[in-house]
């Protein structure tokens, strides 16, 4: 099974914590992952752009010139997509990008996800994590204790306003909880955060 240190917020190893090897000791499976991605990428899509075909571009109901004798190409309305101001040709139209994956599939990829942060070194527990107020400067102190200067995910088991707060003006730190942790976030921070609490949530829920 593998092991990693459990950090205070003053950056002190305290202990060491087991982890589940059915969630963070897998084989990492790249297309799982890339699959999901894209997934999640293509659900966030609002779908809303729009452009006029010929037959909904206003004008062009007379024909520009005769058919024969003039020498110019044969035109039968200015509104052709082969004209300025025309319409456009298979023009998009406003659709649903959503599409369901596997349960089976969001969950492998989950646990590629968690397990290939425990490999890269980037995965790090946290014994507790509570601000009793909103403070930036004791957020950023906590991210330097840890040795964190990049983009860091921050996981929580519980919402708590004071942590969420504290990271917001933050650049490049996100804090989430248990319950929205999704494969997207998790590759897209080079540092992964998580409390001993939220840990153990995330092996009840993937067990």
């Amino acid at each position: 099974m593998p092991k990693v240190a459990v950090y205070n917020v003053s950056g002190q190893q305290v202990s060491e914590l087991e982890l589940n090897e059915n969630i963070f000791g897998v084989e990492v499976n790249q297309h799982v992952l890339y699959e999901v991605v894209k997934n999640q990428l293509a659900n966030k899509r609002q779908g809303t752009q729009s452009a006029l075909t010929r037959s909904e571009v206003r004008g062009g109901g007379r024909k520009p010139w005769r058919q024969k004798g003039t020498g110019r190409a044969r035109a039968g309305t200015i509104r052709s997509p082969l004209w300025a101001g025309g319409g456009i040709i298979f023009a998009p139209k406003p659709r649903d990008y959503r599409y369901t994956l596997p349960k089976k599939v969001r969950r492998l990829a989950m646990k590629s996800a968690l397990t290939s942060k425990v490999n890269s070194k980037e995965f790090l527990v946290l014994d507790e994590l509570n601000l009793t107020t909103p403070k930036t400067k004791d957020m950023v102190n906590i991210l330097k204790n840890l040795s964190v200067e990049s983009k860091a995910l921050i996981v929580m088991a519980d919402k708590n306003e004071a942590v969420i707060k504290s990271a917001n003006n933050i650049p490049g730190v996100e804090t989430t909880l248990v319950s929205t942790l999704n494969v997207y976030d998790i590759l897209k921070y080079d540092k992964f955060i998580i409390t001993k609490a939220a840990v153990e949530k995330v092996e009840e829920v993937y067990a």
